[in-house]
């Protein structure tokens, strides 16, 4: 891939990201030099690196990889005989310490049985070299100085320097408290490292010594006195004293860092590895991306797919396929409708495929690892060259078609363009046919409606077009595969305010075979629309009814549990039962048989203890006896009716029939469902018995088939708010004064229907709660007109 096509397809901005992700300069500037590779074997590994770095993070949803730094240039001086400094020294041992912290973050997944092979090879070459980190840790501290304990030697120098500068403040503060009168400030400072203090030009011969500086008004010396000279040389030397010993423990860490050099590369550049890793894995995580499946025969199926580079909130995803039934796509449709976006979107996801990064679409996608990548996107017109859009345009196409082979994948925006239409149409259409004959893939956008036809003709060919509203005059940015796209100039315009008149006399003008072009455009946009509304509401009603059977089978799932505990908590107490009644006989037993040995037995021992008898055995047999279930207790009958209570062998359930769908299947309701069962799974359970009519109250005299009461409770909400309506109406006819409604308590909302029902009803005055005595706020009272 040459870096022209790396800009046009904007391929770089795609690494920034990647390199953005990276935690350490060690991944960053491998992202920088991520290139697409044509190899099939090394694409897959590089997806498998990425993958099992997508998985860690979804689990763990980080990395430790803190305190890595790219030390190779430390190692390479240390090689040399160079030495190091304290902050570089320190950055060997920090990154020392890194290492060791994603090996412990590795051993942590494989105790938790998560598996990274490829993580923890990386990992398998890299060197704890414990020694080395200790041995600088020992004598930089965390800010990059050296410790006294570096050495004897540097602690007795330290303290000598500490002991010189205490005797130096000493004697300056003394004069600063003595003759304050003559410094310009009472402070002690320091010039060219020696100590000082600022006095008055006119006081210059009252300190003696040495003057180091001057103010800038000259009024102001910076004096070392006599008194403190030799002090401060005693201090330098002894700073001296201290570099020398500073570098020479340098030194010797240096020559460390030299001994373990072999082992530092190795760690670096599997450190560099799994950054770089996990940089991949967190720029999918971002994009929300999958991992491709990838073929070397040109194949390519993205589902949902976005363009890397677009934000969330503005792209639009689509399906893209290319390589299977057909090798070339022709895409037409309106300026801004999204062609060339397409256009980039499909060259902008090979390369990242190619380069082991994972696409913006939807799990499953397949991409293809091809050998080149060509495009002509874009206004190329050279100044320099004198060349007009549509010779720049035809001097890449003419390299490009000198370079393509069956492997290749080829993206053409706007073919044909910048020339007389007729002869533009016809280029572009010799073109395709030299592409498609090398058995290449190739995308082309187009205005031509010239090739509109192009696909029909040709096996290899598929059109496709981006969709345009013309209700809003805007494009939708979707792309429609097989269909081609149609003019709207006319229905724009129209909308627009152009004129009828005009509008029909520019139909007029348009041939006869356009305007079938068109219709049957047309007629396949309407018909490919009225597909996917028919493909929603299937998928939303089999998203439906999957979750009534997960519903009901879980229910089912339920009354099986809840079954056999019933079944072993009734063993359970018809074991006790008879275990008592066995009990309890030989305590009868053993009572007769000591009546029998007195010599008189009363009538009613002989009573008493049958009685307990008849009793234990009444006790086990209803142990013993099981219930009869609603199977059994069913009854049979001939004809089963609507509105039969039935027993469904299937579901172990019982309902309703609904109605007779043929001579061997009928509609039940089950609850909330209803549904279509055989016939020899329904058992008759009862047929629900006509009610009599009969005077039920007394009113003015006269006998009215209505109760002054209505009991809702039961009733699922609109269930009940339907017969309180048509009862209000009954007892209005009856001519009731007052009718009381028993909605009970519970959660309240059947009490707030009732009330709300009566507001607006108008024939009801007012309402209120009953007395205690008549359900308190479980009965509402309505008052009638």
């Amino acid at each position: 891939m040459n870096d022209k096509i790396l800009y046009q397809l904007e391929f770089k901005k795609i690494i920034e990201q990647l390199s953005e992700k990276a935690e350490t300069s060690l991944g960053k500037d491998f992202a920088t030099k991520i290139t697409p590779s044509s190899n099939l074997s090394e694409v897959q590994k590089w997806h498998d690196e990425t993958d099992e770095g997508v998985q860690v993070l979804r689990i763990k949803n980080h990395v430790p990889l803190g305190g890595i730094t790219d030390i190779r240039p430390h190692i390479k001086r240390a090689s040399i005989g160079g030495m190091l400094k304290a902050s570089e020294c320190l950055e060997v041992a920090s990154t020392i310490y890194g290492s060791k912290q994603i090996k412990k973050f590795v051993e942590a997944l494989e105790e938790e049985e998560i598996q990274t092979p490829i993580l923890v090879g990386w990992c398998e070459q890299i060197s704890n070299l414990n020694n080395l980190e200790r041995s600088i840790k020992n004598c930089i501290d965390d800010y990059g100085q050296v410790m006294d304990g570096a050495s004897s030697k540097l602690r007795t120098i330290r303290s000598q320097i500490r002991s010189y500068e205490s005797r130096i403040r000493d004697r300056l503060d003394g004069y600063t408290k003595s003759k304050s009168q003559m410094l310009s400030d009472a402070i002690v400072t320091i010039r060219n490292d020696r100590y000082v203090l600022p006095v008055k030009a006119e006081y210059r011969g009252s300190f003696g010594g040495i003057v180091h500086d001057q103010s800038s008004s000259g009024q102001t010396l910076f004096i070392e006195p006599q008194s403190v000279v030799d002090f401060n040389n005693k201090l330098q030397e002894s700073r001296v004293e201290e570099q020398h010993e500073i570098e020479r423990i340098l030194e010797s860490l240096s020559s460390l860092v030299y001994e373990d050099a072999d082992y530092l590369h190795e760690n670096v550049r599997a450190l560099q590895q799994i950054d770089f890793m996990f940089a991949k894995a967190k720029l999918s995580r971002n994009m929300k991306a999958s991992k491709p499946t990838m073929n070397q025969e040109g194949r390519i199926l993205m589902r949902q797919a976005r363009h890397p580079l677009i934000s969330d909130d503005e792209v639009v995803s689509n399906d893209l396929e290319i390589g299977e039934d057909f090798t070339a796509i022709v895409i037409t449709g309106p300026n801004t409708g999204g062609k060339t976006v397409t256009l980039k979107m499909v060259g902008l996801c090979t390369l990242m495929a190619q380069s082991g990064l994972q696409v913006p679409a939807l799990d499953g996608c397949e991409m293809a690892v091809f050998d080149h990548v060509f495009a002509d996107i874009g206004d190329e017109q050279s100044i320099e060259q004198s060349l007009s859009t549509f010779s720049s345009h035809m001097t890449n196409i003419v390299d490009i078609l000198d370079r393509i082979n069956n492997n290749s994948l080829v993206l053409f925006d706007e073919l044909g363009a910048g020339t007389d239409p007729q002869e533009g149409a016809g280029l572009a259409m010799s073109i395709l046919d030299y592409v498609i004959s090398h058995n290449a893939r190739v995308i082309a956008t187009t205005h031509y409606p010239e090739l509109k036809a192009y696909g029909y003709n040709r096996d290899e060919v598929t059109n496709a077009s981006v969709e345009f509203d013309v209700e809003t005059l805007k494009p939708t940015y979707r792309l429609l595969l097989g269909v081609p796209g149609r003019s709207n100039a006319f229905d724009i315009s129209k909308r627009l305010g152009l004129s009828d008149q005009v509008i029909d006399k520019a139909q007029s003008m348009v041939s006869d075979d356009s305007r079938s072009v068109e219709n049957m455009i047309a007629s396949l946009e309407e018909s490919r629309n009225k597909a996917e509304r028919n493909y929603d509401e299937a998928a939303k009603t089999l998203g439906e009814a999957e979750a009534y059977f997960d519903s009901l089978q879980h229910e089912y799932t339920q009354y099986l549990a809840k079954k056999e505990q019933y079944e072993q908590k009734a063993k359970e107490k018809a074991q006790r039962i008879i275990a008592n009644a066995e009990e309890e006989t030989k305590e009868v037993i053993e009572e007769l048989k000591q009546l029998k040995n007195q010599e008189s037995v009363k009538e009613h021992h002989f009573i008493d203890a049958r009685k307990k008898l008849e009793q234990q055995k009444e006790g086990l047999q209803d142990a013993k006896q099981p219930k009869q279930s609603t199977k059994s207790a069913s009854k049979k009958i001939e004809k089963i009716l609507p509105g039969d209570e039935v027993h469904v062998a299937t579901f172990n359930q019982s309902g309703h029939i609904v109605q007779q769908v043929n001579e061997q299947e009928y509609e039940v309701q089950l609850g909330i469902m209803k549904m279509k069962v055989a016939k020899d799974q329904l058992e008759f359970v009862k047929r629900p018995e006509k009610e009599k009519t009969k005077p039920l109250a007394t009113v003015k005299g006269r006998q009215v088939h209505v109760k002054p009461e209505l009991d809702l409770r039961g009733h699922r909400f609109e269930e009940a708010i339907n017969k309180l309506e048509k009862y209000v109406d009954d007892a209005i006819l009856a001519g009731y004064q007052q009718v009381s409604i028993i909605h009970g308590k519970g959660t309240g909302a059947l009490m707030k229907g009732v009330q709300q029902f009566a507001k607006g009803h108008r024939s009801i005055k007012n309402y209120e709660f009953g007395s205690a005595n008549e359900g308190g706020t479980g009965v509402t009272i309505l008052k009638l007109k």
